[in-house]
């Protein structure tokens, strides 16, 4: 298993195409003026030791030691061994509405771009704290499942989109008929369900498996994104925006609905959190896992990861030393061969 310590370093790359890039510039004048100096037969007769070759391979060769040097900067990990740890922490879902009320931009930039900004926030508060992420609209879907790679679910989130689910609408029963199977019933952790929605509830009642994820110990609270005033919600077709209409070609407007969200979390044991500021959302949600009683867990991981930027820094300056010592003239003992047999 191998991690990057500073990826930053990638960035140097860029150093690359720059240098190719002046290489073939600096080429093509050197032929320009060659050609204004003598005719390319008679220059082959000046400089018959002259090799376009070796001054690819020289281009070719630092390029390459590059690769080697930045990669060592980045710094390179293997982990040699899986172990078991224990851990503290909770079991967190984030059920995250993806339907295509979510892209109204009633709340900046958008109600959707909101609520993945907060639960990206909230796992970067979280310690040991094992987490998952189901989305869902007309239908649920796994994203992520219970896991303690946090980077991982903030990637996963990120990603998140309506075209993700085939059935649009917005039937939270879905979500937590999902999260009911989400958590590891081996494991008797303390289990967290946050909704993250606008609340908008077209298909059925949203409290028909509310009272079933109780019993299962999960603790249910809700996050609102978005206002009652509401607005309109953005399409793209054929590369422009419109607004959805309804049947009579009225532009919809899809308005935050709170009290369904007040109502689950109060069936769900837990609590409704505005969440259209963030800095108080956070706090909320912070303030409640903190609270929570903390349960051990065991989970496996690679450990003792060991440096390994030494390889490619001694492969990066051997690859220099070749190509100092590489000449830009033909090699001598090669003109020498006759393999061909010519006379």
């Amino acid at each position: 298993m191998y991690q990057i310590e500073e990826p930053g370093y990638f960035i140097y790359f860029a150093v690359i195409p720059l240098l190719i890039a002046l290489f073939l510039g600096v080429s093509w004048w050197k032929k320009r003026v060659q050609r204004q100096f003598s005719e390319a037969s008679l220059l082959n007769r000046l400089s018959p030791d002259r090799s376009a070759f070796k001054a690819v391979l020289k281009i070719s060769m630092v390029c390459l030691s590059l690769v080697f040097l930045v990669v060592a900067l980045a710094n390179p990990k293997m982990g040699t061994k899986l172990e078991t740890v224990k851990r503290q922490g909770v079991d967190i879902v984030f059920a995250l509405d993806v339907s295509k009320s979510m892209l109204a931009e009633d709340i900046a930039p958008n109600r959707l771009e909101k609520a993945k900004q907060l639960i990206t926030k909230v796992i970067d508060k979280l310690g040991g704290d094992r987490i998952g992420i189901i989305i869902y609209a007309g239908n649920s879907y796994p994203l992520l499942p219970i896991t303690t790679d946090h980077a991982a679910a903030k990637m996963f989130l990120q990603n998140a989109h309506p075209d993700m689910v085939s059935s649009q609408g917005t039937s939270i029963n879905e979500a937590v008929e999902r999260a009911i199977g989400y958590f590891d019933n081996d494991e008797q952790t303390n289990r967290f369900l946050f909704i993250a929605s606008d609340g908008e509830d077209h298909e059925d009642s949203a409290l028909d498996l509310v009272e079933q994820a109780v019993v299962q110990g999960i603790e249910i609270h809700t996050i609102g994104v978005g206002t009652e005033k509401g607005g309109p919600i953005p399409m793209q077709q054929s590369g422009s925006i419109h607004y959805k209409k309804d049947d009579q070609g009225e532009v919809v407007i899809t308005k935050m609905n709170s009290p369904i969200l007040q109502e689950i979390a109060q069936e769900g044991k837990g609590s409704y959190i505005n969440g259209n500021k963030t800095r108080e959302t956070i706090a909320a949600i912070e303030a409640l896992l903190l609270k929570a009683e903390k349960s051990d867990f065991e989970t496996t991981r690679f450990s003792d990861y060991k440096d390994q930027f030494q390889w490619f820094i001694a492969i990066g300056f051997l690859l220099l030393t070749i190509d100092t010592l590489l000449l830009e003239k033909k090699t001598s003992w090669i003109q020498q061969l006759n393999l061909f047999n010519q006379r």
